[in-house]
C-alpha cells in the first residue's frame, strides 16, 4: 500500500467518523446486533480462516502462549458474539450533559460527552481485538482503523468482511471501521505520523510492538507495556481460599496479560501454603522460580533472578519470594510492579486497606482473582485495551474511555464586557 493510498484511506475513515458522531444510540444497537448475528452466522468461515493461521504459526514455531491467543474456535466466536451484544446494551455516551453548575452571572457551565475521533487500534495475535475494538468505537461514535499482525492476517480479514457486510445491511459506510490489509512494517510506521487524522492510537501486543508505536507515534499513544501482575498472601489469609486464587490466576488461561506473574507469600504462612501447593495436582504442572526461603520450603526449584521477579511470563510458570510482613511485600510490587493489576489474600481489613492505600496499579483485588482484571468482567462491556499510564486512561478500558468532554454553556443574554 502505497503512503498516498494510505492516506486517502485513513482520510475516508475521517470522514465517515463525522456521520458515525451524529447516528442514534437506537441505530447503533441495531447495526451492533446485526454484526454479533452475522458473527454467528459466518462462524464456520472464520474458524476456516483461523486455520489457515494456525497452520502458519506452527510452521513458523509460533510460542505455545501465542497459539492460544491467536486459536479461535466456535465457543470463542460465540464469545465474541456475545461481546459486541453486550456492548450494543451499554448506555450510549455521546451527548451525555453532567455537572451542570450556575455561576454568579447567571450562565450555566456543564460539560458534553463527544467522540474521540478516529481512533488507530495495532495489535498482533488476538483476533477477537477485531470486533471488540471495532464494537466500542463504533457504540462511541468513533471512527476506527484497525492494523492486526501477520500471525492472525486471515482471521482479521474475514472478521472485518463479515463487520463489512453487517454495515451495508444496515446501510452504514464501511469506512467507519477500517481495515489495512498491509502488514508491513514501513505501512504502520506511516500511519503513525498521521496526527492530524487519526486522534487516539492504542498498541495490543507484546512489549516490543508498544514500545515501537510508543517511539515512532506523533499521536497520544494508550501504553500497556506488560502485565507483571501479584499475589500477596498475607499471615491472616484463607489458605484454601488463597490456593484456588492461585489456580485461577495463574493456570485458567495463563496466556493473557491478567494471569498471576509473582506471588509473595507471608513466611507465617509460608509451610501450610506451600504443602497445599505441592499437594495440589493442578499447581504441580506450573513452574516455580523462588527465592532461598521459598527453595526451604519447595526443594529442587529453580532460584529466582532479578529477570524473573521482572519477567511477564505468559506461561505455566511464577516467580515466588516469602516476605516477613506486608509492608515488604508492597515494597517489592512497588518496585517490579507494571502497574496492572495486584492481588492480596487477607482477612485483615486494616491490611486490606493499607494494601489498596498504597499499592498504585490500576487494579486492586482484595480476595477476588486476578483474572477478573478485565473489562467485560468489571462491568464496561469489551474492552478496547489496558492502560498503564495514567492519561487519560488508567486500567480496562470500556466505552467512556473512548470518548472526551466539550463544555457547553446556558446563557440568557449575559455579556463579559459591556462597551459603550
Amino acid at each position: 500500500m502505497s503512503q498516498f493510498i494510505l492516506k486517502k484511506f485513513v482520510q475516508e475513515c475521517k470522514e465517515a467518523s463525522k456521520y458515525v458522531a451524529t447516528l442514534s444510540s437506537l441505530k447503533k444497537i441495531h447495526v451492533l446486533q446485526t454484526i454479533a448475528d452475522y458473527l454467528i452466522e459466518f462462524t464456520d468461515e472464520i474458524l476456516s480462516e483461523n486455520k489457515k493461521d494456525m497452520i502458519n504459526a506452527i510452521a513458523n514455531d509460533i510460542s505455545k502462549p501465542m497459539q492460544d491467543r491467536l486459536l479461535l474456535t466456535s465457543d470463542r466466536v460465540k464469545s465474541m458474539s456475545d461481546a459486541v451484544l453486550e456492548v450494543s446494551d451499554l448506555e450510549d455516551p455521546i451527548g451525555n450533559i453532567s455537572s451542570f453548575v450556575q455561576r454568579p452571572n447567571g450562565i450555566k457551565v456543564g460539560k458534553m460527552s463527544i467522540p474521540l475521533g478516529v481512533i488507530a487500534v495495532i495489535y498482533e495475535a488476538r483476533p477477537n481485538v477485531t470486533s471488540d475494538a471495532a464494537a466500542l468505537c463504533f457504540k462511541a461514535g468513533n471512527g476506527i482503523i484497525l492494523r492486526g499482525g501477520s500471525n492472525a492476517y486471515n482471521s482479521n480479514l474475514k472478521i472485518v468482511e463479515i463487520i463489512h457486510k453487517a454495515l451495508k445491511a444496515e446501510d452504514v459506510p464501511e469506512n467507519i471501521i477500517s481495515f489495512i490489509p498491509d502488514t508491513d512494517r514501513k505501512v504502520m510506521e506511516e500511519l503513525l505520523t498521521y496526527d492530524e487524522l487519526i486522534d487516539l492510537v492504542i498498541p495490543r501486543g507484546g512489549e516490543g510492538l508498544i514500545r515501537f508505536v510508543s517511539k515512532n507515534s506523533s499521536i497520544p499513544v494508550i501504553k500497556h507495556y506488560k502485565g507483571v501482575c501479584h499475589m500477596y498472601i498475607d499471615d491472616s489469609a484463607d489458605l484454601d481460599m488463597a490456593i484456588d486464587l492461585f489456580i485461577d490466576g495463574k493456570t485458567s488461561r495463563p496466556s493473557v496479560c491478567n494471569s498471576l506473574e509473582t506471588l509473595l507469600v507471608n513466611e507465617k504462612v509460608a509451610e501450610k501454603f506451600f504443602q497445599k501447593v505441592t499437594n495440589n495436582k493442578i499447581l504441580q504442572k506450573v513452574e516455580i522460580a523462588g527465592c532461598e526461603k521459598t527453595v526451604e520450603y519447595i526443594p529442587g526449584i529453580k532460584i529466582a533472578t532479578e529477570a524473573d521477579y521482572n519477567a511477564e511470563y505468559l506461561d505455566l510458570k511464577i516467580a515466588v519470594k516469602v516476605v516477613d510482613n506486608i509492608k515488604n511485600a508492597v515494597k517489592h510490587i512497588q518496585r517490579y510492579s507494571s502497574d496492572h493489576t495486584e492481588v492480596i489474600v487477607t482477612n485483615s481489613y486494616d491490611n486490606s486497606q493499607y494494601f489498596m492505600n498504597t499499592v498504585n496499579s490500576a487494579v486492586i483485588m482484595v480476595n477476588a482473582s486476578s483474572r477478573f482484571s478485565d473489562g467485560g468482567e468489571l462491568g464496561l462491556g469489551a474492552e478496547i485495551g489496558i492502560s498503564t499510564t495514567k492519561l487519560h486512561s488508567y486500567g480496562p478500558m470500556g466505552i467512556k474511555s473512548l470518548t472526551t468532554e466539550k463544555f457547553v454553556v446556558l446563557g440568557n443574554g449575559q455579556v463579559r464586557h459591556r462597551i459603550g
